[in-house]
C-alpha cells in the first residue's frame, strides 16, 4: 500500500529532527545506521498528515515516544485518531513513553527487535550490521 506524503511536512519534519528529545535521541542512537537488523528507520518521517517519531519502511512500523503530555485526555484522543490512520494505511504503531526509553532502554529495543523480525519483508537475519 502506498504511503501518503505531505510535502508541506517536510520543513516541520526537519524542524523536529533538530529538536528531539533525549529520549528520541537514544532510542534514535540504536536505530541509525541499520544496527538492528541491518533495516533503515527515518526518524521524523511524514505520512500522511502527520509526523511519526521513526519510521521503518521495510516492517511497516511506526515507533512513537511520548512524553508526559500524551497522558492528557486531548492527546490520548489525537493519538487514537493518528494510531487509526496508521494502521488503515497497513502500519503499526508501537507506543513508548519518555521514562521506558530512558530506563528500560533494552525491555523496548527487545520489542522493537521482535516486531521487525516478524514484520520485515524479506526476513532479516538476526544479527545484520553488528545490530541487536
Amino acid at each position: 500500500m502506498v504511503r501518503p506524503y505531505n510535502h508541506q511536512l517536510k520543513e516541520p519534519s526537519r524542524k523536529l529532527r533538530k529538536q528531539m528529545t533525549y529520549a528520541e535521541q537514544l532510542l534514535w542512537s540504536h536505530l541509525r545506521g541499520k544496527q538492528l537488523l541491518g533495516l533503515h528507520f527515518n526518524r521524523q518521517k511524514p505520512v500522511g498528515p502527520y509526523v511519526v517519531d521513526f519510521y521503518c519502511a521495510a516492517a511497516l512500523l511506526v515507533i512513537e515516544v511520548d512524553g508526559s503530555q500524551h497522558l492528557q485526555r486531548e492527546h490520548s484522543k489525537r493519538d487514537a485518531a493518528r494510531d487509526l490512520f496508521l494502521l488503515q494505511h497497513g502500519l503499526m504503531v508501537l507506543r513508548f513513553d519518555d521514562r521506558q526509553v530512558l530506563l528500560e532502554t533494552t525491555a523496548v529495543l527487545e520489542e522493537i527487535f521482535g516486531v521487525c523480525q516478524q514484520r520485515a519483508n524479506p526476513p532479516c537475519p538476526p544479527f545484520a550490521k553488528g545490530g541487536t
